[in-house]
């Protein structure tokens, strides 16, 4: 049926939904969509969040030393600075208080149902809704699904043996154990990766010992990080120019990276200068010759998430801290063994394993009674501009595979919301109750996908040994959009709306 062909019985039977919009998850993502939505004069919209409070990763994340790890000024929305930030990358405290001004602020916090643990969702075709089904049982229904979970608020625990065997304490940097005092334990770590690197350095100091397993370097270019005193501040607020000014040139430095990522082959120069410079950082930050070369990566910068700091590499320097990159065999009732038969003996473990940055937390059934997890197992990730699935109506993904752009969460919610938000207007304007993307739209975008990837660098790079999060099962690197942030954001306001199919009314 056409959104012309004339109204039918059944059409005018169809039983109303709960809410226009779904949106799952109260993470920056969906409190964006809640905002994007009243801006543009959609006010019947839910948020439901498992947790009993917003905040999505801010909220969960409370590890010592926990910061943004992007300039404060470009990690926020645009439409919503904060002249107050008390340094150029915030700490998690601030982020997670900035979460609550905006919720405050826009008028989001009534259309939040905490405790509210999405467990299923299936699409209704014979009433053009969704059908969400909460933890318990309850349903809630909705015209349009904005799934919004994030990608790091699910654990990800590693598949080592003996792991449940330690009688120590166990604590994942995800769920923080602030009882149990660190002071004088020997501890491990396990992982190297961003929040390591962030949390290595704030704990070094209270342990006896600490050693830190590594399975693969981490790229770490030194950190600019100004305390932001009150005259600045103050300036930001009464010149609301200078501080989009200092946005402008954060963002742009960002975009630096990034360019170095998407356009690696081209950009080859730009990312070896990025190295050598990481480079000069290690060999000054690290005495030992021997540990330098042990952190240095032998895998292309932006294979893996880098990082900026002024800290993590020369704690190695200190005398109780002890690198290990031998490969773990076991945990052992008191320790890790290590795979040249070493066991460490600790008190406390802490797992800085990241996150399950693919994983939808719960079944999502289209049409034709296809769950998208399963099918992308059989067909690779894909989607339409990294935002919707054929077969999947009404539901908008923030983001899908291949939508997520530059490093700044911002940058990808204001697209992919914006995205979702000019098919739901249009889908009211012409009545439609249902919006699909079309066959052809989807498979046009992923052919522009498969054509810009070999010029990232994820086929360029030498990223087969950095263990990456980038890349899923099949081997694919359905991260990241294989775009700038300024092209990725024009194409959000540009892409023709009749890639789209519109039914139903």
């Amino acid at each position: 049926m056409t959104e012309t062909s004339e109204t039918t019985e059944t059409e005018r039977s169809r039983p109303a939904p709960d809410h226009e919009v779904v949106i799952v998850g109260a993470g920056f993502a969906g409190i964006g969509a809640g905002i994007a939505l009243k801006r543009a004069g959609v006010h019947d919209f839910v948020l439901l969040e498992r947790a009993d409070d917003i905040g999505g990763t801010w909220r969960d994340n409370t590890y010592p030393g926990l910061s943004v790890d992007i300039p404060s000024p470009t990690y926020s929305f645009a439409f919503e600075p904060r002249p107050t930030w008390s340094r150029l990358y915030a700490k998690g405290p601030e982020i997670k208080d900035y979460a609550d001004h905006c919720v405050r602020k826009y008028g989001i916090t009534p259309h939040v149902r905490l405790g509210s643990h999405v467990t299923a969702a299936r699409y209704d075709e014979a009433a053009d809704l969704w059908r969400v089904t909460l933890d318990g049982g309850t349903e809630v229904t909705g015209r349009y699904l904005l799934s919004c979970q994030g990608a790091l608020t699910t654990p990800s625990f590693p598949e080592i043996d003996g792991l449940g065997d330690f009688t120590g304490h166990t604590i994942h940097t995800a769920r923080w154990d602030h009882d149990h005092d660190l002071t004088g334990r020997r501890v491990a770590v396990i992982g190297t990766g961003a929040t390591a690197l962030q949390l290595i350095p704030e704990i070094a100091d209270r342990v006896e010992r600490l050693d830190v397993y590594q399975r693969t370097p981490i790229w770490v270019f030194p950190k600019f990080d100004p305390r932001l005193p009150r005259a600045v501040q103050e300036l930001f607020r009464r010149v609301p120019v200078t501080q989009k000014a200092t946005r402008w040139v954060t963002t742009g430095a960002v975009e630096i990276i990034v360019t170095g990522v998407v356009h690696h082959r081209r950009a080859r120069p730009l990312v070896t200068a990025v190295e050598r410079r990481c480079l000069r950082h290690l060999k000054r930050q690290v005495k030992d010759p021997e540990v330098r070369e042990r952190l240095t990566p032998r895998y292309g910068f932006g294979c893996k998430r880098p990082s900026f700091s002024n800290d993590y590499w020369r704690t190695f320097n200190r005398g109780d801290v002890d690198l290990v990159t031998d490969g773990i065999d076991r945990i052992t009732a008191t320790g890790v063994r290590t795979a040249d038969g070493r066991e460490r003996e600790i008190d406390t473990l802490v797992l800085a394993t990241g996150f399950k940055v693919f994983d939808i937390s719960f079944p999502i059934v289209g049409r034709d009674g296809v769950e998208l997890t399963a099918h992308w197992k059989q067909h690779r990730r894909q989607s339409y501009e990294g935002a919707s699935v054929p077969g999947f109506p009404s539901l908008f993904l923030v983001p899908g595979p291949y939508g997520n752009i530059g490093l700044s969460w911002f940058q990808m919610i204001d697209a992919q919301i914006r995205h979702a938000t000019r098919v739901i207007t249009e889908a009211r304007r012409r009545g439609a109750t249902r919006a699909e993307v079309r066959r052809q739209a989807h498979d046009r975008y992923m052919s522009w996908v498969g054509r810009r990837m070999p010029g990232t660098v994820f086929l360029n790079g030498d990223c087969a040994s950095a263990n990456s999060y980038y890349f899923d099962e099949h081997g694919d690197a359905p991260w990241q959009r294989p775009s700038s942030v300024v092209a990725a954001r024009r194409r959000s306001r540009e892409f023709p709306l009749d890639d789209y199919a519109f039914t139903g009314g």
